[in-house]
């Protein structure tokens, strides 16, 4: 099975890639520079890392690839119009555009798989306040994920939307709920589970299902 794996250099990203490396798996991690470079804004470093591969197929593509921006931001003054645009350009367009350039590969997968790395922060049922821009754009990535499981059902491409859980990373910070062997564990498990009867799905990394 060959997986690829966006936002590899660190947390859950690298984690996955020695999770499944253990596993035996061929499995190439994206980073921003190095052996797997990917920008995941710029369409052009989408190109030329699609044409890396050479038409390799690949059965499980996890869009993990995230950022954070805004997380000491007040609501009066704050959230500057460049944290909004670099953190769609990365939370959402970054998907859209790693899913349109791996799609020839994925179609020639015999089971493929896209998993969406969102966030419970951008659940619309849970509204606590704050992190506009973080929730705002991980809710757009659940949208994305949810349109393209039912654009990519007929191709036989099955989608799946997770909530990693908090995560004790830069991003998560120490005072965070889990630990990045936790997250791996479940998220892989749930990554196994995905199929055609569970498109679409958004679930917490331990197999919750998730409010929408």
């Amino acid at each position: 099975m060959t997986v690829v794996i966006t936002g590899a250099s660190r947390g859950i990203g690298a984690g996955l890639v020695a999770a499944y490396a253990a596993r035996c798996e061929d499995v190439i991690g994206t980073t921003r520079t190095g052996a797997h470079a990917l920008e995941v804004t710029d369409p052009a470093s989408h190109a030329a890392f699609a044409a890396g591969l050479q038409g390799r197929a690949v059965d499980l593509l996890v869009c993990n690839a995230g950022v954070y921006l805004d997380k000491n931001e007040g609501l009066e003054g704050g959230y500057p119009a460049d944290q909004w645009a670099q953190s769609f350009a990365v939370n959402v367009t970054g998907v859209f555009l790693t899913v349109q350039a791996l799609l020839p590969n994925l179609r020639g997968a015999e089971s493929p798989k896209i998993a969406v790395i969102s966030s419970q922060m951008g659940s619309s049922e849970r509204a606590p306040g704050g992190s506009y821009i973080y929730r705002a754009s991980k809710a757009a990535a659940l949208n994305l994920g949810r349109n393209l499981a039912t654009d990519l059902k007929s191709e036989g491409i099955a989608v799946g939307i997770y909530h990693p859980g908090w995560v004790k990373t830069d991003m998560g910070t120490a005072s965070a709920e889990i630990t990045v062997d936790d997250a791996v564990d479940g998220l892989m498990a749930r990554f196994d589970g995905l199929d055609l009867a569970r498109t679409g799905v958004f679930e917490t990394w331990d197999g919750r299902p998730h409010a929408y």
